[in-house]
């Protein structure tokens, strides 16, 4: 793959789907950056990662997003996999009618507003190169109290395609993972994880979910192939068709 020695920007990157990106990444000898808000997730990253180098920051907190960029010379390829499953709070249960209105700004916040800070100071540094963005199963099989988490995800991918065209010739993607087993998935289900996992797996094509890595191999394809631009990558394992 075409990644030595480029710069890759992976906003996320501390656990799941970025740090395997960023794993992978660095295996085809790109310089990574990874940035999340938990410092202590971010280290245990960086042990396993090697070098790389990391910067706490908020996706939902533009002044934190900004210095993610500010000492860096050149980005050749941004991911932005920060997002949560949730509106916030695990005592609330997401619906419109019960959800306090705070908390229902969360997902639109964090997800299209922290994709947009993202870009915005990206993009000072990239001349072309590749943006992509993370979706979600949610934007087209959505389920109760969802509904504000589908809106910001189908938002993140009409986003996309509008700025495939606006910022030529930079490319822009969106990947849209279906049931990944990752530490996100894992803690929007707590306990019934397991039971969850086993009943969605049943109904899929391939018989089993999805993993991180087989996700990060799709997002570096969509950083190298040159051709791909305003495209929605599905990693669901045909899911969306059943």
């Amino acid at each position: 793959m075409q990644l030595k020695d480029q710069s890759i920007v992976i906003i996320g990157g501390s656990s799941g789907i970025g740090l395997a990106t960023a794993k992978l990444a660095k295996e085809y000898g790109a310089n990574v950056t990874i940035a999340a808000r938990t410092p202590e997730k971010l280290q245990k990253a960086a042990e396993v990662l090697g070098n790389v180098r990391t910067i706490v920051a908020d996706i939902s907190h533009e002044a934190q997003v900004k210095q993610i960029f500010q000492e860096l010379d050149q980005v050749n390829h941004l991911f932005v996999a920060a997002g949560s499953l949730s509106t916030g709070r695990t005592e609330t249960d997401g619906k419109i009618a019960s959800t306090p209105l705070e908390e229902l700004k969360h997902p639109i916040t964090e997800r299209v507003f922290g994709a947009i800070y993202a870009i915005r100071h990206a993009l000072p540094k990239m001349s072309e190169g590749s943006i992509t963005l993370m979706s979600g199963l949610f934007s087209t099989r959505p389920i109760p109290g969802v509904s504000v988490i589908a809106a910001a995800v189908a938002g993140i991918e009409a986003m996309a395609r509008t700025l495939a065209l606006e910022l030529s010739p930079i490319r822009v993607n969106t990947v849209s993972p279906g049931y990944i087993d990752t530490p996100l998935l894992q803690a929007a289900f707590g306990d019934q994880y397991e039971q969850v996992i086993q009943a969605q797996a049943a109904t899929l094509p391939t018989k089993k979910i999805g993993t991180a890595e087989e996700t990060a191999r799709a997002i570096l394809f969509l950083m190298t192939n040159g051709f791909m631009n305003g495209e929605v990558l599905h990693i669901d394992g045909g899911g969306r068709f059943i």
